[in-house]
């Protein structure tokens, strides 16, 4: 591997890479994502490939509707959401779709279209001082920031590419001296600290540059952008204003460094899913016209493969709608169906193999992109080649060696039923990460039964905040109180530095899904309170008695001194019943001062009264039921997001806390239970109570953890994790409660009456 990535890296040598250039542009255009013979096929099976033809006639419906409203190419004031962003936005899609249109419909309206667009750009742009908004740390010209500048260059390539022969040599110049060229150099030479680093936003950036290089044959610009500038000027531990590091010693820079570092292994961005999602046009558009161009590169064996692995990894990321697990900061409600997903789907299955797969995929997508790889899916799909997407439980490393955590995803799927649990241990997550560390949140098929907040941000909606990241994305979403996961002393983890989180991950302890009733992810991590070790071990586990798996939860903290840990679980839907006495305050108060503390209300505080804590609540038709092993005094507080917060800019989300205080060490152990089910058609309700009767720890010492659960018929089952000896072939005997038990491997479980 590493002698392999050496070769390539040798092989983009600047003098290789002009002779290359050379001889690689002799196809002449369109040579990017859309190819001469490309256009020629796509030519010959128009109007006898349905999936294909409705994503032209959609497309071609939306541009014309464009071309009648004329060339607006107004002068840039505006945030995300405001008037003169979206309009640069969507001048840059239609010119990309105008220009697809141009090559395989044949229709000059859509070139003249393009090349009056470009001409009044070229107008404008010599014009343009950076923009007027100063939020940003990498301003742009076009917009409040070189991402969006970069954004509109990598679409705007290709419209070029496509009407590059129509647009003829003399407006050609005029383009590549008054806007093209001094576009690559702004965004790159002009913005280092956007341009050279490892981050989504230096992905487009490099891509931005890398696309017209291709276009203009400009082997510099195209070295600049794989490999990122030789002098930037820029100093080490430099930050953006998300407090994202924008340089490290040593750093590698340019396309192949994004390549490299965000990417795992498995193909799971360290980022997180959210913006894995948005990067993967870029990365992959990008692979695509070098595929094209320059096939020699063998871009998409680069690093073992790792781009169209990382469309697999997207995928698995998602739960039963396509949606992405929001992680780090993420929008829900983000899926495949985005334009992004349904290019990089069709580019994987024609540069990955022909995997029949992604083609249920596609299907679902509805739409095809308009290029080599749009028609070869849609071919398919019209030959009745797709066969299913199975997500199946999944274990990705996180790190670009795979070594620095990593994101678990367990499924059980019953009938159409599907129950999913998503536990994080990854890295830090660069500027984009939380400080949740051991965090989870659990799916009953699409519907959020505990959730991840996500990002707080309106992306786009010009009255929240620009449409930019709002400041409770700070002070609440990234916060550990946010997740589901232990807060010591009401302080997030690492105190929530960024530098100090950045330096750790947490370790993988077992992975183990062999057994489909027994599955299960436990992870260590001892380095976001110091003194502290956290060791959190979740089952899904299917045994007698019960109509859904159990979700079983056993977090141990283990620390030199005395603290408090909270153990949050944020539950969607109407609580319905608590087995303690809780008393509501008439004047709500914070539940804290800092660290995401002062956006809780105390709605509820309690205490526990048994050995059994319950709670439970109804979202969407089906029951709910949090069974707690406490002990007397553990404080139980209802709480509910809003406090501090004037603008409205937190949903107002409730959450079941509980509290251990004045203790060294603690374990939590709880069950999620799925039951029943509530018709408001019918009004009735089925199987609406908890079928468990007990949940004990019924053993626990240094080297093993074991749990017990009675259901109401009387059935108990027991749970034993060795948590200092996980090797697979380690033969345990452990006698608890006066019965021996010996097996083999880290976990077992059994029916013990």
């Amino acid at each position: 591997m590493i002698s392999k990535k050496i070769d390539w890296l040798k092989m983009l040598s600047l003098g290789l890479l002009l002779i290359i250039f050379q001889s690689g542009m002799a196809q002449g255009h369109p040579s990017l994502v859309l190819t001469k013979k490309g256009v020629q096929e796509i030519k010959s099976n128009l109007g006898k490939v349905p999936l294909f033809d409705a994503s032209v006639a959609e497309v071609k419906k939306e541009v014309d509707a464009e071309i009648a409203l004329g060339i607006l190419v107004p002068v840039p004031k505006d945030f995300s959401g405001g008037y003169t962003h979206e309009r640069h936005k969507k001048n840059f899609l239609m010119m990309q779709k105008a220009g697809v249109l141009y090559q395989i419909l044949g229709d000059k309206k859509y070139a003249v279209y393009v090349k009056e667009m470009l001409m009044a750009y070229a107008k404008l742009y010599p014009t343009l001082p950076l923009h007027p908004q100063e939020r940003s740390y990498a301003r742009g010209k076009l917009f409040w920031q070189a991402l969006n500048d970069s954004n509109w260059l990598v679409y705007t390539s290709q419209a070029y590419d496509c009407v590059y022969d129509f647009i003829g040599a003399k407006d050609r110049a005029v383009l590549e001296k008054d806007l093209f060229k001094p576009f690559a150099d702004f965004i790159s030479v002009g913005s280092p600290q956007f341009f050279n680093r490892v981050h989504n936003h230096s992905t487009w950036g490099n891509v931005a540059v890398g696309m017209i290089a291709l276009v203009m044959n400009d082997a510099e610009l195209l070295e600049r952008a794989l490999h990122g500038l030789k002098e930037d000027g820029l100093k080490a531990g430099m930050k953006d204003n998300d407090g994202g590091l924008i340089k490290k010693e040593g750093q590698k820079t340019g396309f192949l460094a994004n390549v490299d570092e965000p990417f795992s292994p498995d193909g799971y961005y360290n980022e997180g899913p959210y913006y894995q999602r948005y990067a993967m046009y870029p990365f992959m558009i990008f692979a695509e016209a070098l595929q094209n161009t320059k096939p020699d590169l063998k871009i998409f064996e680069y690093k073992n493969g790792i781009l169209n692995k990382s469309v697999y990894a997207l995928l698995n990321l998602t739960n039963s709608n396509g949606e992405f697990f929001p992680l780090n900061d993420g929008q829900k409600g983000m899926s495949y169906y985005s334009r992004e997903l349904v290019s990089a789907v069709d580019i994987a299955y024609l540069y990955g193999g022909r995997d029949p797969s992604l083609l249920s995929i596609a299907e679902k997508q509805g739409r095809v992109q308009l290029d080599n790889s749009g028609m070869a899916v849609a071919l398919a799909i019209k030959n009745n080649l797709a066969k299913p997407f199975v997500k199946k439980s999944i274990d990705l490393s996180d790190g670009s060696d795979g070594q620095q955590g990593g994101v678990a995803i367990i499924r059980d799927k019953i009938n159409d039923d599907e129950l999913t649990l998503v536990m994080k241990y990854a890295a830090q997550g660069s500027s984009h990460g939380h400080f949740d560390k051991l965090s989870f949140s659990y799916y009953n098929n699409s519907d959020e039964v505990l959730q991840d907040y996500g990002l707080s941000r309106f992306v786009n909606i010009e009255q929240k905040g620009g449409g930019n990241y709002l400041k409770e994305n700070g002070t609440w979403a990234k916060q550990t109180i946010a997740h589901n996961t232990i807060i010591q002393n009401e302080v997030s983890h690492f105190e929530g530095d960024f530098e100090k989180g950045n330096l750790f991950s947490s370790k993988k302890y077992l992975y183990d899904v062999n057994n489909p009733k027994l599955q299960t992810i436990s992870a260590i991590e001892d380095n976001a309170y110091p003194g502290t070790k956290m060791h959190r071990t979740m089952v899904m586990l299917t045994t007698e008695g019960y109509e859904k798996p159990l979700l079983l939860d056993i977090f141990q903290v283990k620390s030199d001194t005395e603290n408090q840990y909270d153990l949050p679980f944020y539950y969607l839907g109407q609580m319905i019943s608590a087995n303690f006495k809780y008393e509501t305050p008439k004047v709500l108060e914070p539940l804290g001062k800092s660290f995401g503390y002062q956006h809780l209300w105390k709605e509820g505080i309690g205490k526990a009264t048994a050995e059994n804590t319950k709670f439970s609540w109804l979202h969407n038709g089906s029951f709910y039921t949090l069974t707690s092993a406490t002990k007397v005094d553990d404080d139980l507080l209802l709480v509910r997001l809003g406090a501090n917060d004037p603008d409205f800019n937190l949903r107002r989300d409730p959450g079941f806390i509980i509290r251990k205080t004045k203790t060294k060490n603690a374990t939590f152990v709880n069950v999620i239970e799925t039951h029943g089910s509530y018709s408001p058609v019918t009004e009735n309700a089925l199987n609406a109570k908890s079928a468990i009767v007990n949940l004990e720890l019924a053993y626990e010492d240094d080297n093993y953890v074991a749990v017990t659960i009675e259901n109401k018929n009387g059935t108990v089952c027991l749970f034993i994790l060795a948590i200092t000896n996980n090797a697979i072939e380690e033969q345990h005997t452990l006698e608890i409660k006066g019965k021996t038990y010996s097996w083999f491997g880290a976990q077992y479980s059994t029916i013990i009456k």
